[in-house]
């Protein structure tokens, strides 16, 4: 005899309290390394075994135990600097990145809420910016505003902007018709006011997918400024210019090897982060990927076949 059980005395299902995106062996692979970095950038000059400045070591030492990264042409610790260099270049890249977004949602909001010729006008410098190639246009600005890290970071917020910019407009156009904005300018509220509360809300998904990709790039721009000798300058510890110094002795493989690995681990861990986050914050195109996935192919064909 098969007993009924009422759906209301069946046990629940207790929900995942991470959405699917972020269960992914991807998600939890960059989320973890990315926060491995940031807590080296937050207790480098703890954890650091050496005085990233001191020269007190032996001269391109090879990786050892007294230096687990060997040391460079000044006797200098690699794996210390490695350390302190996260502190200069992870915070600085995500600064770039957030004052990047905020010039470029600024002025998208602005120029496809109003229209007309405020729209024509930033536009047409957004395109202006966008016409040059990036890279070549931040080491213009660069070296017109003089060597320095902090001049780097401001080169790369005016070459990363645009992108920001023309996603913005392009979502605020679809959004500024939409009944729910129109009500609220007829109930009397200002054109900011609608900007602020009933537009950039639902813009929000998109633009952050945005800035978590841009990450990486950001620090890729930093790196290759410094790396240029754009950036930051020696004897200040960063990725870039631990590079350039390691291509003045190319028999010292461990130079290079470690500030590269550095680099590409942290970039890979924020790509990571923003495929995921775009996953998580549109499920419908996660869902169209997962469909023309070869292995979603295969299992329907396996389904059809007789």
């Amino acid at each position: 005899m098969n007993l009924v059980v009422p759906e209301k005395y069946a046990p629940r299902r207790r929900k995942p309290w991470l959405p699917r995106a972020w269960r992914t062996p991807l998600a939890l692979i960059g989320t973890i390394i990315a926060l491995l970095w940031i807590l080296v950038a937050i207790l480098a000059p703890w954890i650091a075994p050496h005085d990233p400045l001191a020269q007190n070591l032996p001269r391109l030492a090879a990786p050892s135990g007294d230096a687990i990264m060997g040391t460079d042409v000044n006797g200098r610790d690699v794996f210390s600097r490695l350390l302190v260099g996260a502190q200069t270049t992870i915070p600085l890249a995500l600064m770039l990145v957030v004052c990047a977004m905020v010039v470029g949602t600024i002025v998208g909001s602005v120029a496809g809420y109003l229209g007309g010729w405020v729209d024509e006008v930033l536009m047409r410098i957004t395109d202006m910016v966008m016409a040059f190639p990036t890279v070549i246009l931040a080491m213009v600005i660069a070296a017109s505003l003089g060597p320095s890290i902090m001049n780097a970071v401001i080169a790369g917020i005016i070459v990363a902007w645009p992108p920001y910019a023309r996603i913005t407009r392009s979502l605020v156009l679809g959004l500024r018709t939409q009944n729910y904005v129109v009500a609220g300018r007829l109930l009397g509220s200002s054109p900011l006011r609608s900007l602020v509360r009933d537009v950039l809300p639902n813009i929000a998904g998109p633009v952050l997918v945005l800035a978590s990709l841009d990450i990486g790039t950001a620090i890729l721009l930093l790196s290759g400024l410094s790396f240029l000798g754009l950036g930051a300058q020696p004897p200040t510890p960063e990725w870039g210019t631990m590079i350039a110094a390691a291509m003045h002795d190319t028999s010292a493989w461990w130079l290079g090897l470690f500030p590269g690995l550095a680099i590409l681990s942290i970039v890979m861990a924020f790509n990571f982060i923003g495929d995921s986050l775009r996953d998580a914050l549109d499920p419908l195109a996660a869902r169209e990927r997962e469909a023309e996935s070869p292995t979603a192919v295969s299992a329907a064909a396996a389904e059809v076949a007789p």
